[in-house]
């Protein structure tokens, strides 16, 4: 028996990424599976489940915040288990595989482009819009506006701080690219901006089951002022950010986001590592826009029942 390909699961990942600043933790996560499926060419069902698993286990492990990346990657797993027993061929069923995959992986990569169209129906002219941090599918939802010739304007946050250039910034100069007026504000300044905002966009590292959203630090906190000021929070996000897990407060986020906090007198410590993310709960979400169409908070959890168990 000829020995298996060697593959770098984690180096393909990251290649992915490289070569598409554009593509997202959970599609890259996706690819690189789909990818090790076509080299690694496994022999049995109970093989390509074990492979899939390892790989998995990998890619989680690589990286700090694998909130998003985990969703991707146990939604490909509940593909390839729901497909695997389909044929009694092995040889068929490996080609099947393939071929459904790379559907399954183009529909993760069409997501963006559907939130668009149907989140627009939610950006009128005049709006003013508050923005948290840098966010893909925000960004595409914007710029197709702009396309269409809806005229607003945009408050972004600099989701600040961050190693390098934060990613507010970055998402400021993303929207003056494509034409769009922009004020870039701190994070600090939210409260002193949020009544002349007519509503709040956010994009999300993953919704959770409870209908609450994991996101870049400072969401929390804009969502408790979007609320006591009643203005409107969209959270917009691709379906394969929908993870399994049931958080329902701060306390509650996995230990390995880096939600530690540390205590020191040095004189000499700066600012010290901090936390990445936040837990806004369902009750400050107005409603998800996502490709699977407008949905409450409520809903992720029948949506999640869905993509699992149906």
């Amino acid at each position: 028996m000829s020995e298996s390909p060697k593959f770098d699961i984690k180096e393909a990942y990251l290649k992915f990424l490289r070569d598409d600043p554009e593509m997202t933790m959970p599609v890259a996560a996706i690819e690189a599976l789909l990818t090790m499926l076509k080299i690694k060419q496994p022999n049995t069902s109970s093989e390509l489940v074990r492979l899939m698993n390892d790989a998995t286990k990998q890619l989680k492990s690589s990286v700090s915040n694998a909130i998003s990346l985990s969703a991707g990657c146990d939604l490909f797993m509940r593909f390839i288990l729901r497909n695997v027993h389909l044929y009694s061929d092995w040889e068929s069923c490996k080609k099947h595989l393939v071929q459904n995959g790379q559907l399954f992986l183009q529909r993760a990569k069409d997501s963006r482009y559907r939130i668009a169209r149907v989140g627009i129906n939610f950006i009128n002219d005049d709006d003013t819009i508050l923005v948290h941090s840098y966010s893909r599918v925000v960004l595409s939802l914007l710029e197709y506006a702009k396309s269409k010739f809806v005229r607003f304007r945009v408050f972004v946050t600099e989701a600040c701080p961050d190693k390098g250039e934060s990613n507010g910034v970055r998402m400021a100069h993303s929207l003056k690219a494509i034409g769009i007026p922009v004020c870039l504000i701190p994070d600090s300044q939210v409260g002193f901006v949020i009544n002349k905002v007519d509503k709040v966009f956010m994009g999300a590292e993953g919704v959770s089951e409870s209908g609450g959203i994991i996101n870049h630090m400072g969401s929390f906190q804009i969502g408790v002022l979007a609320k006591n000021a009643k203005k409107p929070l969209y959270v917009v996000a691709e379906s394969h950010k929908f993870v399994r897990m049931f958080p329902l407060a701060q306390d509650d986020l996995p230990s390995e986001l880096g939600t530690k906090l540390t205590f020191t007198t040095d004189q000499n410590v700066g600012l010290m590592d901090h936390p990445n993310v936040d837990f806004t709960p369902h009750q400050y979400i107005t409603a998800l826009i996502s490709d699977l169409g407008v949905l409450t908070p409520s809903a992720v959890s029948e949506e999640l029942i869905k993509m699992w168990y149906d």
